[in-house]
């Protein structure tokens, strides 16, 4: 199984301590490795393939946001403690910039979201201008995008994640418009996988 970077960071210590613990104290030596080993299930990345044409859900979990910006459409993905929190490339494109944007941590499928830290991605893509937002919930600290401005995007590549709870957010290009989308709110997706909008039906 592969894991995101900075497993290590939080699965060795709980894994230390559950070892130290285990002489002195046994039932926390349990807690400590039961403590472990979900961080280090937190952190699974596995592997995944878009199942057809068109742009891919950015993150695993439930749609929680679906809605126009002018002329284009924004789907939101909250990513619940049981969801693999590796995010996808939803299309192929090329990365214009990649800003930070210092803010709150508020529940990340509530409307005050929207004023969360967050790591903006603007694409620039076939269909027109595009972005992708990875957005910190109310339990995460820490954003690690992987891509940098200049980079070439290709679909389903992972393009970051986020420690402990979250959403992604991705803004369509303006190609595509609400008959397009397959997926609608309360939806259950899967990043790189699943079809969040397709103009080949």
């Amino acid at each position: 199984m592969r894991f995101a970077p900075g497993v290590r960071r939080f699965a060795l210590p709980a894994f230390g301590a559950a070892a130290a613990l285990s002489i002195f104290a046994p039932p926390l030596a349990v807690v400590a490795l039961a403590a472990g080993a979900f961080v280090a299930w937190f952190f699974r990345d596995p592997d995944r393939r878009p199942s057809g044409p068109g742009v891919v859900s950015p993150a695993d979990g439930r749609v929680s946001v679906v809605r126009e910006e002018g002329e284009q459409l924004r789907v939101g993905v909250y990513m619940s403690a049981t969801d693999v929190h590796v995010n996808r490339a939803p299309f192929n494109g090329t990365i214009e910039r990649v800003t930070h944007r210092p803010g709150a941590h508020k529940l990340a499928f509530s409307k005050d979201s929207e004023r969360n830290e967050r790591v903006d991605i603007d694409i620039a893509t076939d269909d027109g201008p595009a972005e992708v937002s990875l957005i910190a919930g109310a339990f995460a600290r820490r954003i690690h995008p992987y891509v940098a401005a200049g980079d070439d995007l290709s679909r389903a590549q992972r393009l970051g994640h986020i420690d402990f709870g979250s959403r992604a957010d991705v803004l369509l290009p303006p190609a595509y418009d609400r008959d397009d989308l397959i997926i609608e709110e309360g939806d259950t997706l899967r990043a790189g996988e699943s079809i969040v909008a397709s103009t080949e039906r």
